[in-house]
């Protein structure tokens, strides 16, 4: 990295460099059970669904080059679950370990809770032991463990659900209820 890295919301710009960070960890890794990368075109399509619906899409840049992404969703389509988001992190295969995906994930925590999340959930695919003491690392709980319930490269694979609560989280009801 030339300069300190810088965290800002996606554009459509971006998305050539995500979809080929994305491609790496389909092909690569097991923190996505997905087999096939998600398009370009998909991958603009992701980032402009997230900014009509108000739910963050972040990318930490060193100038022009992306080092990893991140964004929320909410956890379920089902009104009720308006106010619970998942979180998705990935990392360019250069910058994994140097500190990129807390950057994003403690700004991912801060810009789903001020889109009005109460509640973020990870849904670790793999059971990806970096990404599990990545979350711990940020307050996330361990609340389940799906077995078996992937399969990639010849393997079963868990998926380990971890979660934290943003702002009042439960404690209180919101303004507005979902749906």
């Amino acid at each position: 990295m030339t300069n300190p890295p810088i965290i800002r919301n996606a554009r459509s710009e971006d998305s050539t460099q995500i979809a080929e960070i994305y491609a790496h960890h389909v092909h690569n890794g097991t923190a996505s059970f997905d087999t096939e990368p998600r398009s370009i075109e998909a991958t603009v399509a992701k980032i402009a669904e997230c900014a009509k619906r108000g739910w963050p899409f972040l990318i930490c840049a060193d100038g022009q080059v992306i080092l990893g992404y991140a964004y929320a969703t909410q956890f379920r389509d089902r009104p009720a679950y308006g106010l619970a988001c998942e979180d998705s992190i990935y990392v360019h295969p250069d910058n994994v370990g140097k500190g990129v995906g807390k950057l994003l994930l403690v700004a991912l925590v801060d810009a789903a809770e001020a889109a009005g999340f109460r509640q973020m959930l990870a849904v670790i695919g793999g059971g990806e032991p970096a990404s599990v003491a990545l979350h711990a690392s940020l307050g996330f709980e361990h609340v389940g463990r799906m077995r078996s319930v992937g399969r990639k490269f010849g393997r079963w694979l868990d998926s380990v659900y971890m979660q934290r609560a943003l702002g009042a989280g439960g404690s209180q009801p919101p303004e507005k209820e979902p749906g």
